[in-house]
């Protein structure tokens, strides 16, 4: 047996709601070379599903996805699965997510554009119980905490706040919202009401404006961030 058949395999869950990223992904990241254990899934209810079945070392998790963001999901997984590493793998490259997905026990966090050698380093990083952050990145979080950077108004809503924000942006109705989110409409109506008293924005053409500014609908084909 040679030395690298002799590694034990390193298990792998993908969460992703299109089909065509998770492909692309194993791609990526499992040439002949790693030979890993890839599973994959669709939403965070079925990661879930998966983890209680079969052991896991490092989930791949996409933040934007319908039913349960990246975000709960992390939180979930750290959870009820603490020896489970999470890599946030996302189109938003914007700090503020970063250190939302690191507040919700995320070990790394990349970008869909990150070339796939970085992914691979990555993967092994994180895998390993490393944290891996792009060098940018790192920068500008370190940038915002030392009060070197402005604090966007973003960073003042929760996670569940931006989440609505986000799928107001992406042009989904209170009532889909609502749905999606498994809350009533007078709650969601609530929270749009408290995310245009912390903005200071009176309409919802308003939001609209400030979301696209800060790239919030870019990544909505389903929904993304909440929490409590």
């Amino acid at each position: 047996m040679n030395e690298a058949s002799s590694q034990p395999l390193l298990r792998l869950l993908l969460v992703d709601d299109h089909t065509v990223v998770r492909e692309g992904l194993k791609r990526l990241i499992d040439p002949e070379t790693n030979r890993w254990s890839i599973n994959e899934v669709g939403t965070g209810f079925q990661a879930l599903e998966f983890l209680r079945r079969q052991p896991i070392d490092l989930a791949i998790v996409d933040l934007s996805m319908p039913g349960m963001s990246g975000l709960d999901l992390t939180c979930r997984i750290k959870s009820e699965f603490p020896s489970v590493a999470v890599l946030i793998l996302t189109m938003h490259s914007e700090e503020q997510y970063a250190m939302r997905a690191f507040q919700a026990g995320a070990n790394g966090y990349v970008t869909k554009d990150t070339a796939a050698a970085e992914l691979v380093a990555a993967v092994r990083k994180v895998a390993s119980g490393g944290v891996f952050l792009s060098a940018h990145l790192a920068e500008c979080m370190v940038q915002q905490i030392n009060g070197q950077r402005p604090e966007p108004g973003i960073q003042l809503l929760t996670n569940r706040e931006l989440d609505i924000l986000q799928r107001i942006v992406g042009g989904q109705r209170p009532v889909d919202i609502a749905d999606a989110l498994h809350l009533s409409i007078k709650t969601v109506s609530t929270h749009k009401k408290r995310i245009q008293e912390k903005l200071r924005i009176e309409s919802t053409a308003g939001l609209v404006r400030f979301g696209l500014e800060h790239q919030l609908g870019k990544d909505m084909l389903g929904p993304p961030l909440s929490d409590n």
